[in-house]
């Protein structure tokens, strides 16, 4: 089956920058299908916003991308009928009312379902004679949830779609998110530094660091790939032979993440736990500490 999102060998890089400094992304690669969720995580200038106005087509770039079988830069109209982004920056008119906003979508995309817009906002707190600039961020995000949602494309990207609201807030965006998600057929990427709040959402990751992709997977494969071993202090230099990505000092013991290579040599000098996403995550952006 064809891919939905199909990224090769793309690079990025802006002009001006120091020697060594210059490329904000270098040599990604990955391929998404329906009913994928791709998590795209990396700190602050890790390169995922580079890679999303790429995605949009914002912005010239290496390599080659497709999209619904379209170029985001020669076929970005077209691209754009099937596809959404919601980020952390307002991009909404706030002049406008939520009526307005729905009125005004409703004569320029065909797919758009204003009912099912107003269907959604009516569970959360948005009214629709509200002006956009009075409502909360929160709100923002609501109300641009429900312009997606009721637009049915078939891939969403999410650029730190909960940066800054409440607990609140978030669970209900999740909770839509995850009805959007129902149909099988729908692609997901969310980037976020907030891994834990998404790693059940996931069946594949992406970890970029300084612009370099450290980690990509399938969700399921961390386990086959990695454990955590809580052994005591004085096994110390046993373990240290398997090259752990981390090690977590505790009270007379630490905690070691280890390649599952090394499982049937160490595994009888401690307590084996499983890997989470956010243990790998911290050990790939710190590297060894001890």
């Amino acid at each position: 089956m064809k891919p939905v999102v199909r990224v090769q060998h793309v690079s990025k890089q802006y002009s001006g920058h120091q020697a060594g400094q210059a490329h904000a992304l270098t040599d990604v690669s990955f391929e998404l299908g329906g009913g994928q969720v791709l998590g795209l995580l990396g700190h602050n200038g890790a390169g995922k916003s580079t890679l999303i106005k790429s995605l949009l087509g914002a912005q010239a770039y290496q390599g080659q991308i497709e999209i619904n079988g379209c170029e985001p830069l020669s076929q970005r109209a077209k691209l754009m009928e099937n596809l959404a982004c919601i980020s952390d920056v307002n991009v909404l008119p706030d002049w406008m009312s939520v009526e307005q906003l729905i009125d005004y979508i409703a004569g320029v995309h065909p797919k758009f379902q204003p009912l099912v817009a107003q269907q959604l906002l009516a569970q959360t707190d948005v009214t629709l004679g509200r002006k956009i600039g009075a409502l909360s961020k929160g709100m923002k995000v609501q109300l641009h949830l429900a312009i997606v949602v009721a637009t049915d494309v078939n891939v969403l990207i999410l650029d730190e779609p909960t940066l800054g609201l409440d607990l609140v807030y978030r669970d209900t965006f999740y909770r839509h998110l995850i009805e959007w998600l129902q149909d099988g057929e729908r692609t997901l990427l969310i980037a976020s530094h907030e891994v834990a709040e998404i790693e059940h959402l996931l069946t594949d990751v992406l970890i970029l660091k300084h612009g370099q992709v450290v980690w990509q997977s399938p969700i399921d494969e961390i386990q086959n790939a990695f454990f955590i071993l809580d052994a005591s202090d004085e096994h110390r230099q046993v373990l240290d032979q398997c090259q752990p990505l981390m090690v977590q000092p505790g009270l007379g013991s630490s905690k070691w993440l280890l390649p599952r290579a090394c499982y049937d040599q160490v595994s009888s000098l401690g307590q084996v736990m499983n890997v989470g996403l956010t243990e790998l995550f911290l050990a790939l952006q710190k590297g060894v500490q001890s």
